[in-house]
Formats: structure tokens, sequence, C-alpha cells
């Protein structure tokens, strides 16, 4: 399967949009506002990232990064999700190839690291692992992980930004 991954582009919006809602709507932790969350963040200027899977032309799966905030004031800090593929291409390592992809980026731009909300088996892969005593209030302490990039590790809670919980 030849998949392309790119920044998202204007005409994608609505595709991520579908992608996501048709992707989350059977997982049981999700909130149901996926593709809601996404528009926020980009209408508010909050995407430092936003890759697209592409295949035959079509949009099939996103992955989205915001800047997340250290509690020490400490800058470099990204929050990744949500990512999302088309349901019945689920499997076949696209969410993988978006990840590596977005976190490649992150890299380059040297930050300190990435915090994420996850299943711990899954984001494992890509060296994410449970800090739950540095978990935010508000988010589920056994699914809170980090992956240091700049950084050995976190010493303070690193947040997501304010729109994951409904504010700016």
């Amino acid at each position: 399967m030849n998949i392309v991954i790119r920044p998202e582009q204007p005409a994608d919006q609505a595709a991520i949009y579908d992608i996501t809602k048709r992707a989350f709507a059977p997982m049981d932790y999700a909130g149901g506002d996926e593709q809601d969350l996404i528009d926020r963040l980009r209408d508010a200027g909050a995407l430092a990232i936003s890759l697209v899977a592409e295949r035959d032309g079509a949009v099939v799966g996103q992955v989205t990064f915001t800047e997340a905030f250290a509690a020490d004031g400490s800058s470099g800090w990204y929050t990744l999700g949500p990512v999302a593929v088309e349901p019945d291409l689920q499997g076949r390592h696209i969410g993988s190839k978006l990840i590596e992809t977005g976190l490649a980026m992150l890299r380059e731009r040297d930050a300190a690291g990435c915090v994420l909300t996850g299943d711990p088996a899954y984001y494992s892969r890509f060296g994410f692992r449970p800090f739950p005593d540095l978990c935010p209030g508000g988010e589920p302490a056994e699914y809170y992980q980090l992956l240091p990039l700049r950084v050995t590790a976190p010493d303070c809670v690193i947040a997501f930004h304010p729109l994951f919980h409904g504010s700016e």
C-alpha cells in the first residue's frame, strides 16, 4: 500500500473531520468530540503540526501535535493527538507512519519532549512511557505518558493545551 505523509492543507479539513469522527466512534475511552477538538485547535492557531496520510489521492489518516505547557515554564513540549485512521485501514501501520513522521519533525525542532494520553501498550513502541506522578489534574494517570526528546526526563507536570478541556 502506497501511503504519502504530508502536511494538512485547507482542502483536507472535511476529510479529517469525517475520518476522526468515524475512527473514534467505537472507542469506549473517546469523548466523541475529537473531530471538534481538532477544529477548535486549528481555529485557535494551535496546531503545531498536522499531518495527513494520503492513499491514491484520498486522505485516510491524520495526526495532530500541539504545544504543551510545562509547570516550570520551560518550552519545547508538545502533545500528540488526536491521531485517526480510516476504520477499514486500521492495523496497517498508517497511524504509526503518521506518528513517526511527526516525532521526527519534533526532533528537528529540538523539542524537549512529547506528552499524550493513550494506550501504553501501543505508544510504548514509539518510546513513550508512563509518568503517573506528573499527570495533570483531569487526565487519567494510568494513560498519561511522556516521550523525553531533548531532556533526559521531565521533572514537572506537562499539561495539554487548554482547548483539550474546552477552554482557552
